[in-house]
């Protein structure tokens, strides 16, 4: 329950980051690096479906 609590506390506040940003630049990195891993889960769990799909054979 302590780690639940210790990385709600961790996210970090990304319209906060943007205001703060020094150029474009570093607004674009954080935009990048907040829907990354959304992304990247996204690609794995269709190579996971592509894979089973492969091995039944439909």
């Amino acid at each position: 329950m302590k780690w639940i609590a210790f990385i709600v506390t961790q996210q970090p506040n990304i319209e906060e980051k943007i205001k703060e940003a020094p150029d474009s630049g570093y607004e674009i990195g954080v935009v990048i690096g907040s829907y990354l891993p959304f992304v990247v889960l996204i690609g794995i769990a269709y190579a996971i479906y592509y894979h089973n799909k492969k091995k039944r054979g439909s």
